[in-house]
């Protein structure tokens, strides 16, 4: 499913200071965002409300951010929703897992909202969820992991 224009964006971070952070770029930046704390607000939230955008942290307590995204690309309802990773975990590996695991676009913190916002408008202007170029940006498999070739 392609989504023409983002309005919606749901937000899920376990640190309230990066919500309002995120939350305050977005509604000036004109979108509509709902906040979640945890990853299984954020799971039922995402099925309920469809929105056109997740921007997901990676550590949280109960359901990490890789566990949220397994629900998510599972289930027929929101497994198209475009899904920014947004976490403070850098080594390739955790960037790989994420990849692997189906995310759009992973960011890391300490992050530039503007960033995240050129991501989105790119989304908003695309007929597609992969950026040009995305296969090269991949990370190298870690070491005794095979490259999926179908991501």
């Amino acid at each position: 499913m392609t989504r023409s224009h983002v309005n919606h964006v749901l937000v899920v971070d376990d640190d309230p200071d990066i919500r309002m952070l995120l939350t305050m770029n977005l509604e000036v930046s004109g979108y509509r965002v709902t906040e979640a704390e945890n990853g299984h607000e954020a799971a039922e939230m995402a099925r309920a409300l469809v929105p056109d955008l997740i921007v997901l942290d990676l550590m949280m307590p109960g359901i990490d951010g890789l566990g949220v995204l397994e629900r998510l690309k599972a289930d027929p309802v929101t497994k198209d929703i475009p899904v920014v990773m947004l976490t403070a975990k850098a080594s390739d590996h955790d960037v790989w897992a994420g990849w692997q695991a189906g995310v759009d676009y992973y960011m890391t913190k300490p992050f530039e909202p503007e960033h995240l916002l050129q991501f989105i408008e790119y989304l908003g202007d695309s007929e597609h969820h992969e950026l040009p170029g995305q296969t090269a940006a991949l990370p190298a498999a870690p070491d005794g992991e095979e490259a999926d070739p179908a991501r």
